[in-house]
C-alpha cells in the first residue's frame, strides 16, 4: 500500500464528505477509494470513518489521523517546494476559495491576475457568497469572513480591518438636512443592512472619542446585501452604513456625515481547516491576500 496516496485519498474523502465526490475529483472509480480506505483501516487497526446512508463522519481516531495527515502532507509539499525555487513559481495543484460577494468583486477579483502571474501552476476555484460555507464538507480550502467569528475548530488568520462611514446621497441631504451629531441620526431615514444568515440588522456602533454609541435611524427600507445597501444609498433613500472601499468609486455621489464619530471597524479573517495550516498553496494565497489588504488604507490592519 502506498501510504502517502492512502493519506491523500483519506483527506480528500473527508474534505469532500463523500466517496463519490472525492472519486470524481481524483478521476478514479469510487470502488478504488473504498478499497484504499479498507486497506488503510486494516493497516492502522482502527476505524477512521463512520458511514451512513446520508453522510460521513470521522471517528475520534479519524479526527486525530486527519490532523496528522494534513501536517505530514504539508511537510512533504514544503520539502518539495524547497527544491522548486523560493519564488514559488512551481506550486502545483488546486485551491478552492470562498469570498464575500461585495468584497470579492470590488477588491480581490480585480487583482487576482497578480496572484496567477506568481503561481501559474495553481488552478483556482472561487465562489462568491455570504453564507456560512462548511469548509470540510464542501471541500473548500479557505474562506474570507468579515466580522466577529463564531467559535469553531477552524484556524482564523486576521488579515485586515474593514472601515465604514455613515453617508448619504446629496439629494437626500438637501431634502432632509445634514445630521451634525450622533443624536441627530435618530431623526433620519436609514437604510438597514441585515444579515442574510441571521436576519439581524448590522448595528450602527459609532466611535465618539473613547465612547462607542449606538445610532438608530428610522429604517424605511432594508436589504441583506452589501452592494444592495450601496445602490439604495446612491438613490437618496436615506443614510447608510457603508464600507469605505465601496464609496471610493462614487466620489461626489455620496457624502459622509458625522465624520468625527465613524462606525467601529470590523475584522476581516481568512479561515481554513487546521489540517491545511501548513499547506504551501494556501499559505501563498494567504500571504498575497494579507499584502493586498496591507496596501489598502480602508482595509489594512493598522492605521
Amino acid at each position: 500500500m502506498d501510504k502517502v496516496k492512502a493519506m491523500q485519498t483519506f483527506v480528500r474523502i473527508v474534505e469532500a464528505n463523500s466517496f463519490s465526490k472525492a472519486a470524481e475529483s481524483l478521476n478514479l472509480p469510487r470502488a478504488a477509494l473504498t478499497a484504499t480506505m479498507q486497506k488503510l483501516e486494516r493497516h492502522l487497526g482502527a476505524q477512521l470513518l463512520q458511514r451512513t446512508t446520508r453522510r460521513l463522519s470521522l471517528t475520534p481516531e479519524g479526527e486525530r489521523y486527519y490532523r496528522q495527515c494534513g501536517e505530514i502532507l504539508a511537510a512533504i509539499e514544503a520539502a518539495e517546494a524547497a527544491f522548486l525555487g523560493e519564488a514559488g513559481q512551481h506550486l502545483q495543484g488546486s485551491l478552492r476559495i470562498d469570498l464575500p460577494g461585495a468584497l470579492g468583486r470590488a477588491i480581490i477579483l480585480p487583482r487576482i491576475a497578480q496572484f496567477r502571474e506568481r503561481h501559474p501552476g495553481l488552478d483556482l476555484t472561487i465562489s462568491l457568497s455570504d453564507r456560512l460555507v462548511d469548509l470540510t464538507a464542501e471541500g473548500v480550502d479557505c474562506a474570507l469572513r468579515v466580522g466577529a467569528l463564531q467559535d469553531s475548530a477552524l484556524v482564523a488568520r486576521r488579515i485586515g480591518l474593514m472601515r465604514f462611514a455613515i453617508a448619504a446621497a446629496p439629494a437626500y441631504l438637501a431634502r432632509r438636512g445634514v445630521p451634525v451629531s450622533v443624536d441627530d441620526i435618530a431623526g433620519h431615514a436609514g437604510i438597514v443592512h441585515f444579515s442574510g444568515r441571521t436576519g439581524r440588522a448590522f448595528p450602527w456602533q459609532l466611535q465618539q472619542g473613547a465612547l462607542v454609541r449606538e445610532a438608530a435611524p428610522h429604517g424605511a427600507i432594508a436589504v441583506n446585501d452589501a452592494e444592495g445597501n450601496l445602490i439604495l444609498a446612491l438613490q437618496g433613500l436615506g443614510l447608510a452604513q457603508l464600507a469605505r472601499y465601496q464609496m471610493r468609486a462614487h466620489a461626489g455621489q455620496l457624502v459622509e456625515v458625522v465624520p468625527e464619530a465613524p462606525p467601529t471597524p470590523m475584522p476581516v479573517s481568512l479561515l481554513y481547516p487546521q489540517a491545511r495550516s501548513a499547506n504551501a498553496r494556501l499559505r501563498a494565497f494567504a500571504d498575497w491576500l494579507a499584502a493586498l489588504f496591507a496596501d489598502d488604507p480602508d482595509l489594512r490592519l493598522e492605521d
